[in-house]
């Protein structure tokens, strides 16, 4: 390794630490991979960390024994593939934030006559579109809102009709369609909804007002619906009193850190007021390093497509790669990015708010028994990671029909339903299902990085599967198993009797039935089991009514099978060419078939 070192290039690119097992430590960017690879070390007497190094490094480069690196043309092209391999790979030194979203704005395209409000994730094309957001939850609540509160076309199709509609008749809309109303009064009625967005306040005092009217009357069920939703609007923003006097728009991060988590808080100022706010928890496996977590925490939250509302950006701590990361954003936004680290005033309140918040999000109770089972189930296997989120896998076929893959994703505050995943897929055999399910998984982690530890519903031929994928893909990821009691051939699922066993890549464990950690491993298998179960049984519905439909037209069932087994789906044939269809079957079923999904 220390020649390695001594003859590494005066260039900018990526350099990998890897252990004596081949597992990678840690990926790091260097303008130059000369002088900053050997800045870690001290060759004399014999190649040794430098003392000067925090304790976190001092310890990777105690279990390093080989690195790799890759020459890229600039400085800014490093920061983009480190980002990218850190996402992918996991490695076990670098932090890895979990906040892959991406946050809803609410817009409205004002050259049109009588425009309507959406919900958007991404810059659309326009020059008279007004953006508000983001919102990391309630977008949908406040749009609900504003539709039941202003008289606006309340649907995309009502504008194509040249009658009023049930709209109009139930007095929710002015019938811009029989042009009952000029765009003047409209813009008028918009201008209220535009209100009703930028001041939560003022929304939740109306539906307030509207929930006690549904009480008054006894119409519960509306009034609890509404109530719910007022709760959600509300949640959506840590604070809502706050207000600067300035009409300024700010993005703010700020992070805090203990032993075992960090806490990164997100703030959205538009137009004085602070309209929603996100965070982001990091679970400290192997050490804190400050700048690297507001580099990751800038990159993550931005991504890479220009975002509908540029911002400027404040930050509650300086970190080593501010102007890199500005020089990114600036690419990324097609404008000056700027990154201030405020010293007073107003913007100094701001970041010293979020810090708060995020110090409070670090003393909050943790659900203290699922991480006394998740250290002993850590103990039990011998994880390298506290496995704190898992995604568990399971699939499903009948008789080879209608075959699919689920992933589903448990964390920290229970199962997380926004990370479930479904796959159809095409192998035929147990085996190969679970080959392609987990091959798509680990093609997406870049878009969604990895969790702390995969659970596989089977036994230890699936289990050393996932680990060859994952170790020729690179990738930095426990892997367990849980494979079924059998009574009378056919599988015990009963949780608190079942004797399932669990494994490791190097043992078998039979636990007892009413070991918490077994059943906590059987209520995620079971979860992958309905979650799969479920959409197999929604997929064989759907070809079951495809497949009718062209027996209804004459094409046999041993036709459609022919034609699934080529196109996949049957999206897939209804977009086929007729062409393509002929090569299948004659030319004039080909045409039936296109006069079908015409």
């Amino acid at each position: 390794m220390i020649n390695t070192i001594r003859n590494l290039p005066k260039s900018p690119g990526i350099y990998q630490y890897f252990d004596r097992n081949g597992k990678l430590l840690y990926v790091g960017k260097a303008k130059n991979l000369y002088n900053r690879v050997k800045s870690y070390f001290l060759f004399s007497p014999t190649l040794r960390p430098n003392s000067k190094l925090s304790p976190r490094i001092v310890k990777m480069l105690g279990e390093t024994t080989s690195m790799h690196y890759i020459v890229v043309k600039s400085e800014h092209d490093a920061l983009i593939l480190e980002n990218s391999l850190i996402k992918q790979l996991k490695p076990k030194y670098n932090i890895l934030l979990r906040d892959d979203k991406t946050y809803p704005y609410i817009y409205i395209d004002t050259s049109e006559p009588f425009p309507r409000f959406e919900i958007t994730r991404k810059l659309l094309k326009g020059s008279h579109i007004a953006y508000f957001g983001p919102y990391s939850v309630g977008a949908r609540d406040i749009l609900d809102s504003v539709y039941e509160l202003c008289k606006l076309v309340q649907k995309k199709s009502c504008l194509k009709g040249k009658k009023a509609c049930l709209y109009y008749q139930m007095d929710q809309c002015l019938a811009p369609c029989e042009k009952k109303v000029t765009p003047e009064v409209y813009n008028a009625i918009v201008q209220e909804g535009i209100r009703y967005i930028e001041n939560k306040n003022v929304l939740i005092s109306k539906l307030k007002e509207k929930m006690a009217f549904y009480a008054e009357n006894l119409r519960f069920e509306e009034a609890g619906t509404l109530r719910d939703r007022i709760e959600r609007i509300a949640k959506s923003e840590l604070i809502s009193q706050i207000d600067l006097a300035s009409t300024e728009n700010y993005d703010i991060f700020a992070i805090s850190h203990n032993n075992q988590r960090a806490a990164v808080v997100r703030l959205f100022m538009r137009s004085g007021r602070i309209i929603s706010s996100s965070h982001d928890i990091i679970n400290l496996n192997s050490g804190f390093d400050i700048d690297e977590a507001y580099e990751r925490a800038l990159l993550e939250f931005y991504g890479h497509e220009k975002p509908p509302i540029i911002a400027p950006i404040l930050v509650a701590h300086d970190f080593k790669e501010r102007a890199l990361v500005e020089e990114h954003l600036s690419l990324l936004f097609e404008k000056k990015a700027t990154i201030t680290l405020p010293q007073r005033g107003n913007k100094k309140r701001l970041t010293e708010l979020a810090l708060t918040n995020a110090d409070e999000l670090l003393r909050q109770k943790k659900n203290n028994t699922t991480e006394t089972i998740a250290k002993q189930l850590q103990e039990l296997l011998t994880l390298e990671r506290l496995p704190r989120r898992i995604e568990a896998f399971d699939n499903s076929h009948m008789a080879g029909e209608a075959t699919v893959g689920g992933m589903i994703v448990f964390d920290n505050e229970g199962f997380d339903k926004s990370g479930y995943r479904h796959y159809h897929l095409e192998a035929r055999d147990e085996y190969g299902q679970m080959r392609e399910t987990l091959s798509r998984r680990i093609a997406g982690f870049e878009e969604n990085p990895p969790p702390d530890l995969w659970l596989i519903d089977g036994g230890t031929t699936l289990l050393t599967l996932a680990k060859e994928l994952l170790e020729s893909a690179g990738v930095n990821l426990d892997v367990i198993a849980i494979s079924k009691e059998k009574i009378d051939a056919k599988s015990h699922r009963a949780k608190g009797s079942a004797h399932d066993q669990l494994h490791s890549i190097t043992e078998s464990f039979k636990l007892s039935p009413s070991d918490k950690r077994l059943q906590w491993m059987q209520r995620l298998r079971d979860e992958a089991h309905r979650y799969a179960i479920t959409f197999h049984k929604k997929t064989k519905l759907k070809r079951d009514q495809a497949s009718k439909l062209l027996n209804t037209h004459g094409i046999s069932q041993a036709k459609v099978v022919k034609l699934l087994q080529h196109f996949g789906t049957f999206d897939a044939l209804k977009n086929a060419t007729q062409e393509e269809i002929t090569a299948i079957l004659n030319q004039s079923d080909a045409k039936k078939i296109k006069m079908i999904y015409k």
